[in-house]
This record gives C-alpha cells, sequence and structure tokens, in this order.
C-alpha cells in the first residue's frame, strides 16, 4: 500500500523557523531589563533596623570589654579610668554649657576652612587635570603635600602667624587642598574623551565645559577627594589647635584634649577623643553619606532603599 502523501509532507516537514527580527527584538529587551534599575522598597523600620543594630551593638560590646579592662585592673586607674569616670566628665561640661562652645569653635573652623579650601581646590583641580604643563609641574608636589602629615606645618605657621586664627586656617588649609584637588584631577581622567568632544561640538568651552560636562563628569571622583580633604582638614584642625593653644584661639576640641593631658586627667583626655570622634563620624552620616548616596543614585550606582 503506498505511503500517505499527507503523513509523509508532515513528516518530513521542517519545523517553523523563529523571525530574525523578534529574536533581536528580544534580546534588546532583554539588554533593557537589565539596564533598568530595580528599585527595592524596604519599610523604613527595616532600614532603621540595619542603620542603627549593628552600630549599638558594637558600641554595647566595646563598653563591656572596657568595664571588663578595668574591673580586672590590668592598670592603675590615672591609665584606664571606668567608662563611668569618662561619662561624668562629658556630663560635667554638658551641664555647665561649655561642651557647645568647645564644639562651636572647632567645627566653625573646619567649615569654614573646609569651604576656603574648596574655592582654592576646585580651579586648582581643573588646571592640573587639563593643562599639561601645569600637571607636570605642580601635580607631584600636590601628592606630595597629600601625603605630608599636617602636623609638620604647625611649628613653621606658629612662627609665621603667631598664636593667631590664621595659624589654624592655613595649617587646614594645607591639610585639605591636596586632597580635593587630586580628587578632582582622578575623577577628569576618568572621564571618557567622547564627552568633552560632544561639548566642543556643542559649543562647550573654557568655564562652560567645566561646569557642564568636566564637573558633573567627575563628580564621584570629586565627592570622594571632598570626603577626604574634610577628614584631613579635620585632623588638621585636631592638631594645629593642640599644638598652638593660646588665649586669643579660644578653647576648641583641641586645646581641651591638650588640657586634660597637661593635668594628667585621662577622663578627661578620653571624653576630649570620643568628642572628636562624635563630630567625625556626625559628619560622615549627616552630610557627605546622604550627598554620596544621592549622586550614586543619580546615576544607577546604587539601587535606593
Amino acid at each position: 500500500m503506498p505511503p500517505d502523501l499527507t503523513e509523509v509532507g508532515t513528516a518530513h516537514r521542517e519545523p517553523p523557523r523563529p523571525n530574525p527580527v523578534d529574536d533581536s527584538a528580544a534580546a534588546l529587551a532583554g539588554l533593557d531589563a537589565l539596564d533598568t534599575p530595580t528599585v527595592q522598597r524596604t519599610a523604613w523600620w527595616r532600614r532603621a533596623l540595619a542603620a542603627w543594630l549593628p552600630p549599638l551593638v558594637a558600641l554595647v560590646l566595646f563598653l563591656a570589654i572596657w568595664q571588663g579592662l578595668w574591673a580586672a585592673a590590668f592598670w592603675p586607674e590615672f591609665k584606664l579610668p571606668a567608662p563611668i569616670a569618662v561619662w561624668d566628665e562629658f556630663m560635667l561640661v554638658v551641664r555647665d554649657g561649655s561642651v557647645w562652645s568647645i564644639l562651636w569653635t572647632s567645627v566653625s573652623r573646619a567649615f569654614l576652612g573646609f569651604l576656603i579650601a574648596l574655592v582654592i581646590a576646585t580651579p586648582l583641580g581643573l588646571l592640573v587635570a587639563k593643562v599639561n604643563v601645569v600637571r607636570a609641574a605642580i601635580g607631584p608636589l600636590l601628592s606630595g603635600l597629600q601625603s605630608l602629615p599636617s602636623v609638620a606645618w604647625v611649628p613653621a605657621a606658629v612662627l609665621w602667624f603667631g598664636l593667631t586664627n590664621s595659624t589654624i586656617y592655613f595649617v587646614v588649609l594645607l591639610g585639605s587642598i591636596p586632597s580635593i584637588a587630586n580628587g578632582l584631577v582622578a575623577g577628569i581622567d576618568q572621564i571618557p574623551p567622547i564627552l568633552p568632544r560632544v561639548g566642543q561640538v556643542l559649543g562647550a568651552r573654557g568655564l562652560s565645559s567645566a561646569r557642564h560636562i568636566l564637573l558633573p563628569a567627575a563628580l564621584p571622583g570629586y565627592l570622594a577627594g571632598c570626603k577626604q580633604g574634610w577628614a584631613f582638614s579635620w585632623r588638621s584642625l585636631m592638631a594645629a589647635e593642640i599644638i598652638a593653644a593660646g588665649p586669643l584661639l579660644g578653647i576648641g576640641l583641641g586645646a581641651y584634649l591638650e588640657e586634660g593631658s597637661n593635668f594628667n586627667n585621662i577622663s578627661k583626655v578620653i571624653a576630649a577623643i570620643f568628642l572628636i570622634l562624635i563630630v567625625g563620624v556626625g559628619i560622615e552620616l549627616l552630610v557627605f553619606r546622604p550627598v554620596e548616596r544621592r549622586v550614586l543614585r543619580a546615576r544607577g550606582l546604587a539601587i535606593g532603599k
């Protein structure tokens, strides 16, 4: 019996081939889906718990170890006081209100010095990044100044300016300007070359190119340099206040720390160290961390939580 031609045709019929246009569209859609950031909303209490619980646990553990070492009496009381003694010393300056003047003296100096450093370091970083002669001339000097301890400038500043606020600000500026400028240079060096070219085609040149192309494109590196510049300025300020103490300079955190050392009051010394640490951590969490998160989120590098 001859085979059924319908069945033969059906058996040897090739499966339908996918449309290449449909495959391309599906592939592009998949790539778009990968590029699209996925925002995952987390409850506020979960965010707060994740942000505050680990530091609180670490703090409790630190205080427990400190209390245990003090109770074991490995060191005499004048070397390792009890946590409650440091707390009493801290509450002493809180009750008489002097803690606010101490904090204001140091924080206002740090912020003013940092703002002046931003004004100087930003155009300096642009020049170093875009002018080869300037980079060859002072680029290595900026790197060297960044690695130079700021405390080395204090004796020279005292001889030049005396025990005045000029000494404090001079040391703060030399501590922060190199870091801010080098951060901006690093950010500009990482910009794709096509962006400045496109800006030139669109008519952006000189200050217009720096404002609308270079600074926005280099913002992550510039922000990292600003964070490091703030850290250096804060450390420089503490070094200057410790060494260049005088009646005309008032009492800041560095002078408060040095006062505790002069009177062999270890509780005051540790309280001053904690105050310095609290200000540094607070500025990082309240100022730089939100700005950095917003910049990264705007560029799709950090998914909003």
